[in-house]
């Protein structure tokens, strides 16, 4: 327009009229055109996304049929950033509205199934259904690792899994694991100690302070010692158990489905890269180590080695036409496992077991301090069943453990009472008809909860009911008849190998824990509230502070 005005005012030269009205067609041509283009453009944009809202809400609605669930989707994201800080108390809200609701986050329509009956169908529907952990898990763990497999193909890999938690394996691993209790529980006392002589902590002794990271790191350095005996230096440990969080903060239910730098996710795949190195060059070791004469396995890896080399041996008799007695066969025939295949595995044995004995640890430290007559029937069974031995790092054999039946009970019922797996993701492989009248849709995520099949009153409203911590509904009562709702270690074909190893290592940290140390838990307002945490944590991080005591005194 300015060029407009110029020609009109301008007095050096007479301008034709042609030529104005020409130039003002132009200006506006082009200026109109722009505005018109561009208010196009933004039209389109608008209806496109007004289109994607409508089909994004059109599409939770054909996925929710019956189910119970808010009626409307915030669109795109649903209730995303609400779950970056889940609440425990809306997790059960959920399980409470009814056998089956559902929420639609980013692209992932997800079902929650609530009841025992629901929860058994889905652990027992492997036609329909497969573990999924979450959207990102492939890309920490691998697509290729083993617990992604299905069908026939997981149930041969799972087999060859068996052997490494059978009762002789597990009691080889016990002297492993006492050895790191005892430097652990000295680490404890030191911790408390110096709050004490700074003040720095609370409780009447100033000793206490927040144990759930330190039990994070204790039940890593078990569980490594466990699965990679000493081809893991201290420091390493260290790194695994700090690195771990990280994993697990990846892992949690509702994450970014993408991996962008300094996320969570982002900061999840670094850290799975460097443990799973680690975990691969530890099974080179092994098979450096196991090759030797009078070499003894004296972890898991050692033990698959040991079974892998067996199956060799066997292989070359049958390949040179020999007759194997059937008792010189191995109980499992093997194949070749690459060092980065052991590797992956064992990586999924520590996340399986990282964060859920972490979890259970913290709240069986927490109950069994503030019910002080329940440790001291622990002590007083670890004393009659040990005698002379009681207290003694090193001492406790498996016959042992399988003798202490009340500290069995507590560990169980702490499992109960607050089970650190509180659901199960599984992805839905074809549409599958949970019930006469609702059919789960392929690709939606199907999510069976432990956590009302574990609080039911019918299975266990003695001694106080479902919502009491005691012991001796397992002892006294008919805890041990209720396996159907006995779901902490899931049911089916992918249930938790380990679940033997997990109650005996619980078992054995308590054991020996309440025989040479004291511990004393500071009562917060947030103790007994529940921190989700991929698994549950209390709320205040749990405070504690020990002191020693003498075992043979006591």
């Amino acid at each position: 327009m300015a060029a407009v005005m110029d020609a009109l005012n301008s007095t050096s030269s007479i301008v034709p009229a042609s030529t104005i009205e020409a130039t003002i067609e132009a200006v506006n041509t082009g200026f109109l055109g722009t505005i018109a283009e561009s208010t196009s453009t933004f039209g389109i944009i608008v209806t496109l996304l007004a289109a994607a809202v409508v089909y994004d809400q059109l599409s939770y609605w054909r996925q929710k049929g019956e189910l119970v669930g808010p009626a409307w989707k915030i669109p795109f994201i649903g209730p995303f950033l609400e779950s970056v800080w889940p609440k425990f108390e809306k997790y059960h809200a959920k399980w409470m509205s009814g056998p089956l609701s559902c929420v639609s986050v980013f692209h992932k329509f997800v079902i929650i199934a609530s009841t025992r009956d629901m929860a058994r169908q889905i652990f027992n529907a492997p036609a329909y259904v497969k573990p999924c952990v979450v959207d990102v898990a492939t890309k920490l763990l691998r697509p290729e690792n083993w617990v992604f497999l299905d069908g026939k193909a997981h149930v041969e890999y799972r087999k060859g899994l068996n052997g490494l938690f059978t009762r002789q394996a597990l009691a080889a691993y016990l002297p492993g694991q006492q050895e790191v209790y005892e430097e652990y529980f000295e680490a404890f006392h030191d911790v408390s100690e110096k709050a004490r002589e700074s003040q720095s902590g609370v409780g009447p002794d100033k000793g206490g302070v927040k144990f759930v990271y330190y039990l994070r790191e204790i039940m890593c350095a078990v569980s490594c010692r466990t699965f990679v005996g000493h081809y893991m230096s201290h420091a390493q440990v260290k790194e695994v158990a700090d690195d771990y969080y990280n994993i697990t903060a990846a892992l949690e239910l509702v994450n970014f489905p993408i991996i962008l730098p300094f996320t969570k996710t982002w900061y999840g795949k670094k850290a799975s890269d460097k443990v799973l190195e680690m975990f691969a060059s530890c099974a080179a070791k092994s098979r450096i180590r196991m090759k030797q004469p009078g070499a003894k396995a004296e972890c898991i890896m050692d033990r698959w080695i040991v079974q892998m080399m067996e199956s060799d041996r066997y292989l070359e008799r049958i390949a040179r036409g020999e007759t194997v007695p059937a008792e010189e066969k191995p109980q499992h025939v093997l194949r070749q496992f690459t060092d980065f295949e052991i590797s992956m595995t064992i990586f999924t044995f520590l996340f399986a077991s990282q964060d859920a004995t972490s979890s259970a640890c913290s709240w069986l430290l927490q109950l069994t301090a503030d019910r002080p007559e329940i440790l001291q029937k622990v002590r007083e069974e670890g004393k009659n069943i040990m005698g002379d031995r009681y207290g003694k790092y090193g001492a406790i054999k498996i016959d042992d453990v399988e003798k202490l039946v009340y500290t069995r009970a507590v560990i169980k019922e702490t499992l109960r009472y607050r089970p650190p797996v509180i659901m199960v993701p599984y992805m839905v492989k074809k549409d599958y008809p949970v019930t006469p009248t609702y059919t789960a849709p392929k690709g939606s995520m199907l999510i069976p909860s432990t956590w009302l099949s574990l609080h039911d009153p019918e299975a266990y409203g003695t001694f106080g009911g479902p919502d009491e911590f005691a012991p001796e509904r397992w002892t006294e009562g008919d805890a041990e008849d209720k396996g159907k709702n006995w779901l902490v270690f899931g049911t089916g074909p992918h249930y938790c190998l380990g679940q033997q190893y997990a109650v005996m290592n619980l078992m054995l940290m308590l054991h020996l824990l309440s025989a040479n140390y004291d511990w004393h838990h500071h009562i917060t307002p947030q103790s007994e509230e529940i921190r989700v945490f991929a698994t549950i944590f209390p709320m205040d991080d749990l405070f504690l502070s020990f002191t020693k005591r003498d075992a043979a005194a006591a």
